[in-house]
């Protein structure tokens, strides 16, 4: 047995060095190895890094299985519960997700994790209250939950109660001012809250960390062109298409920005790639009164073809 023990631990060292160099396939040899020699013995650490490994692997059955596993030999392991919550919850079934997180906190009731996934499940449930609630519980267990801090504001301000999530992005702020989520979130509060200056800083700061992020292109350039500064909002929405090509929905907005500037060939041309990207843009083209003076041109039928 001390022999298995030394090849046990060494299978494990293993398969973690894989692990962290990102060789999966590599990592899962080494574990199975390490179960063999377990023989009839029990290790629920084991059990438990394999079911994260084929989760990872796209293995989402076998992940659940070993989980179970686990389950078997030790009921109150509160993350085999967490675990098989997020096989369910990354199936978008939140109902069995939220079950299974629900039994995690009962026996660790200060998971935070499970707190934080088991609340977003139940806002994708519709269940706002107990995702609100559960999202308090997260920032009580962890006041410098940045996520936690991001979500609870996003909640605050679909509700509409603007202050309060102004605070908790200011706190997200706080936790890391870099991030590109929290800077964008802030600005949409900030546009509610009639400070339009911090809201077009904070888009402004939400693109320099992620010029991926097409919203914050899209809600800056639509500002602009709420207050009539047109150029402005074609430039910007411009670097969005520069970055991000394939996204239909900036070439449409685009489209609306040149009929203000009465430059009809130019938005005739954004519709038209729009509409390849995403065909379905052509009945809103119909009806959008914004795009009415183009139904005059000769080209306008072309969109369509």
């Amino acid at each position: 047995m001390k022999k298995n023990t030394y090849k046990i631990d060494n299978f494990k060292s293993l398969a973690q060095i894989f692990y962290k160099q990102g060789k999966l396939e590599r990592a899962m040899e080494m574990y199975e190895k390490a179960c063999f020699c377990l023989q009839d013995d029990v290790d629920c650490e084991i059990f438990i890094d394999m079911a994260i490994l084929y989760d990872e692997l796209g293995d989402s059955d076998k992940a659940e299985e070993m989980f179970k596993k686990v389950l078997k030999y030790d009921p109150e392991d509160s993350r085999a519960y967490y675990g098989i919550g997020t096989i369910y919850d990354n199936k978008m079934d939140y109902m069995n997700a939220t079950a299974y997180y629900e039994k995690a906190i009962s026996i660790n009731s200060e998971y935070t994790i499970a707190y934080f996934f088991a609340a977003m499940a139940y806002l994708n449930l519709g269940e706002y209250e107990k995702g609100e609630l559960y999202l308090k519980k997260v920032i009580e267990l962890n006041p410098n939950d940045l996520w936690g801090n991001i979500n609870l504001g996003s909640v605050y301000e679909e509700k509409g109660n603007y202050e309060e999530a102004y605070k908790m992005f200011e706190k997200a702020l706080s936790i890391d001012d870099k991030n590109y989520m929290a800077l964008f979130d802030m600005a949409v509060v900030c546009s509610k809250i009639d400070k339009e200056q911090e809201a077009e800083r904070y888009y402004k700061a939400s693109i320099t960390q992620n010029n991926n992020y097409t919203y914050a292109y899209l809600n800056l350039s639509v500002m602009y062109k709420e207050r009539k500064e047109y150029k402005k909002a074609i430039k910007t929405i411009s670097e969005g298409i520069a970055n991000n090509p394939s996204e239909g929905f900036l070439y449409y907005n685009r489209a609306c920005f040149y009929v203000h500037l009465g430059l009809y060939s130019c938005a005739i041309k954004d519709l038209k790639k729009s509409v390849s990207i995403y065909p379905d843009f052509k009945e809103y083209i119909e009806t959008d009164d914004e795009l009415e003076p183009l139904k005059t041109c000769i080209e306008y039928g072309s969109i369509f073809n």
